[in-house]
C-alpha cells in the first residue's frame, strides 16, 4: 500500500507526518511532495530519511493507492484530477471540492457513510466547520436543529506559517517597547504602532482581534463564514437550515474556539443533553462551573477530540442552547481528520 503526502513541508503537512507516526497504519510505502520552494529538502519520518519531491503531473506515475492533499486549492484543483485518473484515491484538505455535490464532504464521528460514496475525492472540511459539527450532530439527532448562530475565536496557525510569524513579530515589537512604558496607555501613542512588516494579515494580530478571515464578499460576510455556513448544511444534510456566522482571527498560536447557540425544534433536559454529549464520539465534555472547569486552547493542544464546555441553557429563545467548543486546528480541524478517513477507506 502507498501513500502519498502532497504539501508535506507546511504546518498541516508537518501534523499529517506526526499523526501518521503516530497511528502507524498498515502502508508499505510513503512519498512526499512540495511546491518547486520546498522540493530537495530532507524530512526523517518513521526512523527514515526522506527527500522532499516537487509535485508534477507526473508525480502520481507510480501507483498511489491513496494520497492526502494539504497544498491549497489551486494546487488540488490542478493535481487531485490527476492522481484520480491514474487509480489513487485523494482526501483533500482545501476547499476546492468541499461543495462539489459529487464530493463527500466528511467528518467521520459524523456522516462516516459518505465515505463509500466517493469517485475518487474525499473532502476534509473546514476546521472550524469540523469542531462544530462533532459537537452538533449528536443534537440534532436527538432535537432538530432550528437555527445556529456561530461565533469564532480562531488561532494564527489556521492561517500557515506566515501568520504566526506576524503574531511572533508583534510579540517581540512590543516587548522592547514594554521595556520603556511608564503606563499602559503608552501603547496607544504613535510611536507604539508596529514597526515591522505583516507577511498575512492586513493589521496587527498581536493585542488585537481581527472579524476578518478570507476574503470578504459582496453580501458583506467573509469566505471563511460562508464556509462554515454551507459545509454544516452539507454535512447535517440540511440545506436550508438557518445559519449565520461571524469568523475571528485571535492572537493564540493554536487551536480555535467557537461559541455556538443554538435553537432546536424540541425541547431538551440540560442533564440529559449533557449526558448525549458525553457519550458521544470524538467528544470530551469538560463542563463543571462550580470548579471553573471548563477547555481552553491549551487544553486540547496536540489532541484529537472536541472539547465542550460552558453548555447552558439560551433563555431568550423556547427551545435555545449555548456552548462553548474547542478543538486543534492543526490536528482535528485538518490533519487528525483527513487521517480518521485514510484508516475508514484503509
Amino acid at each position: 500500500m502507498k501513500l502519498a503526502v502532497v504539501g508535506a513541508t507546511g504546518l498541516v503537512g508537518k501534523t499529517i507526518l506526526k499523526v501518521l507516526e503516530e497511528k502507524r497504519l498498515p502502508i508499505d510505502e510513503y512519498e512526499f511532495f512540495a511546491s518547486n520552494r520546498s522540493a530537495g529538502k530532507r524530512i526523517v519520518f518513521l526512523g527514515k530519511e526522506y527527500v522532499v519531491k516537487e509535485l508534477t503531473p507526473n508525480s502520481f506515475d507510480d501507483d498511489f493507492d491513496y494520497a492526502i492533499f494539504s497544498a491549497g486549492g489551486t494546487v488540488s484543483s490542478k493535481f487531485a484530477p490527476i492522481a484520480v485518473s491514474k487509480g489513487c484515491t485523494v482526501i483533500d484538505n482545501s476547499s476546492a471540492f468541499r461543495m462539489d455535490s459529487s464530493v463527500p464532504l466528511v467528518v467521520p464521528e459524523v456522516n462516516p457513510e459518505e465515505i463509500k460514496n466517493n469517485h475518487g475525492i474525499i473532502a476534509n472540511p473546514n476546521c472550524s466547520t469540523i469542531q462544530a459539527v462533532v459537537a452538533l450532530k449528536p443534537l440534532d439527532d436527538n432535537y432538530k436543529i432550528k437555527r445556529i448562530v456561530y461565533s469564532t475565536y480562531q488561532a494564527v496557525s489556521g492561517s500557515g506559517y506566515k501568520g504566526v510569524m506576524d503574531l511572533l513579530s508583534g510579540i517581540e515589537n512590543y516587548s522592547s517597547i514594554y521595556e520603556n512604558l511608564n503606563s499602559i496607555s503608552d501603547l496607544n501613542e504613535p510611536e507604539s504602532k508596529h514597526n515591522y512588516e505583516l507577511q498575512k494579515f492586513p493589521q496587527p494580530i498581536f493585542s488585537n482581534c481581527l472579524p476578518h478571515i478570507d476574503i470578504f464578499l459582496e453580501n458583506g460576510y467573509t469566505k471563511e463564514e460562508e464556509k462554515m455556513i454551507n459545509e454544516t448544511r452539507k454535512i447535517l444534510k440540511k440545506p436550508e437550515l438557518a445559519i449565520t456566522a461571524t469568523t475571528v482571527r485571535v492572537p493564540v498560536f493554536n487551536s480555535h474556539s467557537e461559541a455556538i447557540n443554538v435553537e432546536f425544534e424540541k425541547d431538551f433536559e440540560i442533564d440529559e443533553l449533557k449526558n448525549i454529549l458525553k457519550n458521544s464520539p470524538g467528544i470530551i465534555l469538560k463542563d463543571d462551573i462550580s470548579t471553573e472547569n471548563y477547555p481552553t486552547t491549551l487544553d486540547v493542544n496536540g489532541k484529537d477530540e472536541v472539547f465542550i464546555g460552558r453548555i447552558r441553557r439560551d433563555f431568550s429563545v423556547k427551545s435555545g442552547l449555548n456552548l462553548w467548543v474547542v478543538a486543534d486546528n492543526l490536528r482535528k480541524g485538518a490533519a487528525s481528520n483527513a487521517i480518521q478517513i485514510l484508516e475508514k477507506l484503509i
